[in-house]
């Protein structure tokens, strides 16, 4: 069974930055890209970044434009993101997730695999 582990959440103040990792495990498989997504309490799953792998295009979300960088292995389904000059409201849980096959990329309905989620606190 495929599974997605996110690592590197925590607690930081306002200005900070953290960088979170994910790393697959299980059977062999071939993705065609990998993201990141948030979730805030009462909130909606929102998309943050992705990486295709296929020309190594990324992509973000307007709101962490600048500030976040996505990178990743694609022999090894590992990817990452930097987070720089956090905010308070990028409070949230921060999901990693693995596409097998497709061409969008920020939608929760593109991906096929999901991690449990790290949690990133950020305190003003």
């Amino acid at each position: 069974q495929v599974q997605l582990v996110e690592s590197g959440g925590g607690l930081v103040q306002a200005g900070g930055s953290l960088r979170l990792s994910c790393a697959s495990s299980g059977p062999t498989f071939s993705t065609s890209a990998m993201g990141w997504f948030r979730q805030a309490p009462g909130k909606e799953r929102e998309f943050v970044a992705a990486i295709r792998w296929s020309g190594s295009a990324t992509y973000y979300a307007g709101s962490v434009a600048g500030r976040f960088t996505i990178s990743g292995d694609n022999s090894q389904n590992t990817v990452g993101l930097q987070m720089n000059s956090l905010k308070p409201e990028d409070t949230a849980i921060y999901f990693c997730a693995a596409q097998v096959g497709g061409v969008l990329v920020r939608s929760t309905r593109d991906y096929d695999y999901w991690g449990q989620g790290t949690q990133v606190t950020v305190s003003s």
